[in-house]
């Protein structure tokens, strides 16, 4: 039942003019992150580390979400959803681009500050395509070297960098 009220709900904002699917987007997510906390929810989601062949990493401007840090795409998993399946749809929604060579990297638990807990699923892979900004739920794309991040990235990529830099440690003590 939720599933097909989530696809109605994402019909409905398809449907939407740009411009109000923004304000809508402004308006009610901190009312959704503040249910989520009353609710004690735990959510789950997926971030994804999208590099180009040369090894440049896409960066985001959400129009609703600390719309002054870049981000890496990513998002809430539907239900039945394996992570990789929800990063390379996020992937396409957010950027326009076709994730290759999605490899899961693991998973961080964060309790945010309304109460509630985001379980973020941590995936990377190559994009193919060039990533545009959807002008809805994105307002900016960028293509950056990973060693040298904007000064307002959010502190969560640096975090996923580490991870993988962590798993290629790993990958590369193992033949």
């Amino acid at each position: 039942m939720a599933d097909r009220a989530n696809r109605l709900a994402e019909r409905v904002l398809a449907a939407l003019p740009g411009w109000l699917h923004r304000g809508l987007l402004r308006t009610l997510q901190p009312l959704r992150l503040r249910l989520w906390g009353i609710l004690r929810r735990e959510v789950a989601g997926v971030m994804v580390l999208g590099f180009t062949p040369d090894g440049r990493l896409l960066l985001v401007r959400h129009s609703y979400h600390l719309p002054d840090q870049w981000l890496v795409p990513g998002g809430g998993r539907a239900p039945g959803e394996d992570a990789i399946a929800t990063a390379t749809r996020e992937m396409t929604e957010e950027a326009g681009c076709t994730l290759i060579d999605a490899a899961h990297l693991g998973q961080i638990l964060r309790r945010m500050p309304h109460g509630w807990t985001n379980r973020i699923d941590v995936v990377t892979g190559t994009i193919h395509g060039t990533p545009i900004a959807d002008l809805r739920e994105i307002t900016e794309v960028t293509l950056v070297d990973p060693g040298a991040l904007p000064a307002d990235t959010n502190a969560a990529v640096h975090e996923y960098l580490a991870l993988r830099r962590v798993d290629a440690s790993l990958s590369s003590h193992h033949p």
